[in-house]
């Protein structure tokens, strides 16, 4: 979709939404797969620049379909619901507490 966000219109159990869910799916895993492979590559003692830098374009590349990924379904997820628990691990503003 050239980075542009895609929304699916519906109750979610149509064909498109299937095939969304799929795609989705396909995207989350690659990233996983990738993340591997970054650990790997950089667990070597010998990590070329070029290397380097092709895994850096992919990674960005992967992000930047998890993101579009997190964003269409954040929207249809209901936000959390903040209390005044003071183990709360973040705060109301989505933030990491500082565990104080």
């Amino acid at each position: 979709m050239n980075g542009k966000p895609a929304y699916v219109v519906g109750g979610g159990t149509g064909r498109i939404s299937r095939m969304a869910d799929h795609v989705e799916c396909e995207q989350l895993e690659m990233a996983a797969e990738l993340l591997e492979h970054a650990d790997d590559l950089l667990a070597g003692e010998k990590v070329t620049s070029e290397q380097l830098r092709y895994l850096s374009g992919c990674l960005v590349n992967s992000l930047r379909e998890v993101h579009r990924v997190a964003k269409s379904r954040g929207a249809r997820i209901p936000g959390p619901e903040w209390g005044d628990d003071e183990d709360d691990e973040y705060d109301e503003g989505g933030e990491a507490g500082t565990g104080d």
